[in-house]
């Protein structure tokens, strides 16, 4: 299927790791000049390396701390001066998980996932607008997070922030549909990540959990989240990079507003 990416401008916020980096090695794959914006410069260059090698005709990165609307507008400044329009723009970061209860959230904790969690999405989009406007189709996928349908007690402040990163991408859809912009939501269920791995490995060794296997990851949301899938093991990330990346395809013509699930199966629609 040819999803109309060959020469394609596109920018992955938080796209060096996980699925950020699995979405972007798509749009690679298909001939999109892809940008990965994320704080560590090695990660940041080992990507633009790879995703060159996929087929990317300009794959760069530049180095944003997100929280920091300042640095968002250099790196969106640095992208229209390179390429003056863009086509595509993919917000994942999220906030890390706190691992505990509402009452054991700090204030600062709060604030700083809603920063990154939803502002930084905010900011991305205001300083990207100019050139999704100048470009000849644009689109904008935010990748929120299924947990904003299902509570589990440990991730109060990251549900807060991915339940209000769902709600501004449905009035983003609103606002921009009147420029031809699409804009969707994406919402993963238990992918192994890198820091879903990384807590894992946290885990006391005894009880016999392999990050590196998927069934066990999903035995671990069983056991200690509760929330199984239908299906019995967790997601790779690779499994969401392709629905990423048609989401923010010019295939996709006429789908805005949408909240997609990439869950394993639930009981949620």
């Amino acid at each position: 299927m040819d999803l109309g990416l060959k020469n394609a401008a596109v920018c992955v916020q938080g796209g060096t790791k996980g699925m950020g980096r699995a979405a972007a090695e798509c749009f690679a794959r298909d001939g999109a000049r892809v940008v990965v914006l994320a704080r560590g410069e090695p990660g940041l260059a080992a990507t633009a390396a790879a995703l060159s090698q996929l087929g990317s005709p300009d794959a760069w990165g530049i180095s944003v701390d997100l929280a920091a609307p300042q640095s968002i507008d250099a790196a969106f400044a640095q992208i229209e001066r390179r390429w003056g329009e863009l086509n595509t723009l993919v917000n994942t970061a999220g906030p890390g998980a706190t691992q505990t209860t509402f009452d054991g959230v700090a204030d600062d904790e709060w604030l700083q996932a809603y920063e990154i969690g939803a502002l930084s999405a905010v900011r991305c989009t205001r300083a990207a607008l100019p050139l999704l406007r100048k470009a000849a189709w644009a689109r904008v996928v935010n990748v929120s997070a299924h947990s904003t349908k299902r509570q589990s007690e440990r991730l109060a402040a990251y549900t807060a922030a991915k339940s209000a990163m769902t709600s501004i991408s449905k009035n983003m859809s609103l606002v921009l549909a009147k420029d031809e912009i699409l804009v969707n939501t994406v919402s993963p269920g238990s992918f192994a990540s890198p820091t879903f791995k990384a807590a894992m490995r946290a885990l006391p060794p005894e009880r016999g959990l392999d990050p590196e296997n998927l069934y066990d990851c999903m035995r671990w949301i069983t056991e200690d989240f509760h929330h199984p899938a239908h299906l019995p093991r967790a997601g790779d990330p690779n499994e969401i990079g392709p629905v990423i990346a048609f989401v923010g395809s010019r295939a996709n013509s006429y789908m805005t507003g949408a909240n997609i699930n990439v869950d394993g199966g639930s009981d949620f629609c």
